[in-house]
């Protein structure tokens, strides 16, 4: 039977199919923490619930306490993202931040600014332009990672903090060295790390701005998409040696041929 009733904002990350008709949803609320609930008869197409709790979606709910899962009684849509499914480029790139937030966030555990960041980082997207959305997929990876405590050192050395000052064009085919287990930039000093790659001074420069500079910022100076691309190919590493898991839906954007 279901309990107390309570309002909760929300964003939504993932669905799963339950029974002939419900969905499990898997919410990001507004304190940060995981709400996972039962929508039922969800998958109707005459429910209510069938437009308003789709992937990307910002929504107010009335939601019941369960004794596992909560349950939806009424959703409002506050904002539907629906640029961010309107081509296959944008919904690609939304996709991961999706899943890393789903992956970051947990029951019980309050984090408001990842919250404010995925919201933000999912209106920016829809707004730009193809490239620009990629850009701001990097740079949510980059800022979602830093609110987690995984931020990765990208302008000292992470092992003596010596500044590292490389030239991106001076220094682009040598390339800097880079430990995802160390957690970042590695001078030649320090180099003891077997698992330190050459990453280019370009790619490390542009996830430096992308992880500094607001959404804004990003969308209007996005990098050419190759390299938003290098830098998540250093993201989905982070979150194999980090999170102990891989982004699925980056693994799609890399060779889905969209961009």
């Amino acid at each position: 039977m279901a309990g107390a009733t309570y309002a909760l904002r929300a964003l939504v990350l993932r669905k799963t199919k339950l029974a002939e008709s419900d969905l499990i949803v898997t919410l990001l609320a507004e304190d940060g923490r995981q709400v996972r609930a039962v929508a039922k008869g969800a998958r109707k197409p005459s429910s209510p619930f069938s437009s308003r709790l789709e992937i990307f979606c910002e929504v107010d709910l009335l939601m019941a306490s369960g004794k596992n899962l909560d349950i939806v009684k009424e959703a409002r849509l506050v904002d539907a993202h629906r640029g961010l499914t309107a081509d296959m480029e944008h919904a690609a790139a939304a996709a991961p931040m999706a899943d890393l937030a789903a992956r970051l966030c947990q029951p019980g555990l309050e984090s408001p600014k990842l919250f404010a960041l995925s919201s933000s980082a999912f209106s920016h997207a829809e707004r730009a332009d193809a490239q620009g959305a990629a850009a701001v997929c990097a740079a949510y990876m980059l800022k979602a990672f830093s609110f987690a405590g995984f931020r990765p050192s990208l302008r000292r050395c992470v092992v003596c903090g010596a500044l590292l000052a490389f030239d991106a064009v001076t220094e682009s085919r040598v390339g800097v060295r880079f430990s995802v287990a160390e957690g970042g930039a590695v001078c030649d000093s320090c180099l003891l790390f077997s698992d330190a790659v050459r990453v280019p001074a370009e790619v490390l420069s542009w996830a430096d701005f992308l992880l500094m500079s607001t959404f804004d910022a990003v969308a209007r100076q996005a990098p050419p998409v190759r390299v938003s691309f290098e830098v998540l190919h250093v993201c989905q590493s982070w979150a194999r040696e980090h999170l102990g898991s891989r982004i699925k839906s980056l693994e799609f954007l890399f060779v889905s041929g969209v961009f």
